[in-house]
């Protein structure tokens, strides 16, 4: 008897076996995953936001799951390296990147060619984290209030320089001189901890930073925090307005951490890295970090991360485009 000849509910049985048969392999891999180390690459420098968040979220699924993780640091090039090597690895889970909205939203736009694609060469996981900037300036300066920055900048168009070590600094500066209507002169800096030493030194004026490199000094005394990036203040800052609040109405530019692996990653591997992350999300080494860092935790599905990522890289793409910031 050929196929051609079975009777169609023997072909759908056949065909619903098949199914089964194909499913099972990519079933069973995912229930023993991980069955060796896990590497995590973070784009940004040992000691980071983002880096401080891979290690407590690998030290969750080591004790869930007994196998190691492995924390990768390749940091430059704005995260390019680190993006670049996780796209062209293996599809199996084992290696994820733990990065930012400057690989996955803001390079697009800053970047003329990048050697990855954020959308095509990654399978979303999950949402890790989100947080927000302060604006700071040097504890002695005459800078009290964002008021008084902005009428000193009008005054003197050009003159206050604001610095960036990061595409989120970077874009929050540029945000906040056009809600502003200030002309602030840019200066560059490979990590916000570089540019928080001449903020310090006095060689610029102030700059937008991370919670986690700007709340130290803020505490110790050296700088003075201005206003928070978001629309919601921060619970480490809870006396500093947000800078809507302090006068630049509709200013809200939070920062965001999330979970990718290379496209064509099976559907039940991404299901089982979701799951074990969220839960790291949700452990005490991960709190840990949301408090020191004043960020607060943020988990979503695959699918919510990709809807989200694409709202997030059209809203960078148009500060950027209003900044008039040429792509390198």
């Amino acid at each position: 008897m050929t196929i051609h000849s079975l009777p169609r509910r023997s072909l759908i049985a056949l065909a619903a076996g098949a199914m089964t048969a194909a499913l099972l392999p990519a079933a069973s891999l995912a229930q023993a995953f991980p069955a060796k180390p896990v590497t995590f690459l973070v784009p940004f420098a040992a000691g980071s936001a983002t880096d401080q968040l891979a290690r407590a979220l690998g030290q969750s699924i080591t004790e869930q799951t007994k196998q190691a993780v492995v924390v990768d640091n390749k940091a430059g090039a704005s995260g390019m390296i680190a993006a670049q090597a996780a796209a062209r690895a293996a599809p199996d889970g084992y290696t994820v990147l733990i990065t930012s909205n400057t690989t996955h939203a803001a390079n697009g736009h800053l970047y003329k060619r990048l050697p990855y694609d954020a959308v095509k060469d990654f399978a979303p996981v999950t949402g890790l984290g989100k947080g927000g900037q302060v604006l700071v300036v040097n504890a002695t300066s005459t800078y009290k209030t964002v008021v008084d920055l902005i009428a000193a900048a009008k005054k003197s168009p050009g003159k206050l320089s604001f610095g960036s070590g990061s595409s989120s600094s970077r874009v929050a500066g540029e945000l906040f001189k056009q809600l502003s209507g200030t002309d602030l002169l840019h200066v560059p800096y490979k990590s916000n901890p570089l540019a928080i030493t001449d903020l310090l030194g006095g060689q610029i004026d102030l700059m937008i930073t991370d919670t986690s490199t700007g709340v130290p000094q803020i505490r110790a005394g050296k700088l003075r925090a201005l206003g928070y990036s978001t629309t919601k203040r921060s619970t480490q800052l809870p006396d500093v307005p947000t800078l809507d609040e302090a006068g630049v109405k509709g200013y809200d530019m939070g920062y965001w951490f999330a979970a990718y692996v290379p496209a064509g990653t099976p559907a039940p591997i991404v299901a089982k890295l979701n799951e074990l992350l969220q839960r790291g999300v949700k452990s005490a080494a991960a709190k840990v970090f949301f408090d020191n860092a004043g960020s607060e935790p943020w988990i979503t599905t695959p699918d919510e991360l990709a809807k989200f990522q694409a709202a997030e890289t059209l809203k960078w793409g148009k500060v950027i485009k209003a900044a008039g910031i040429e792509a390198e």
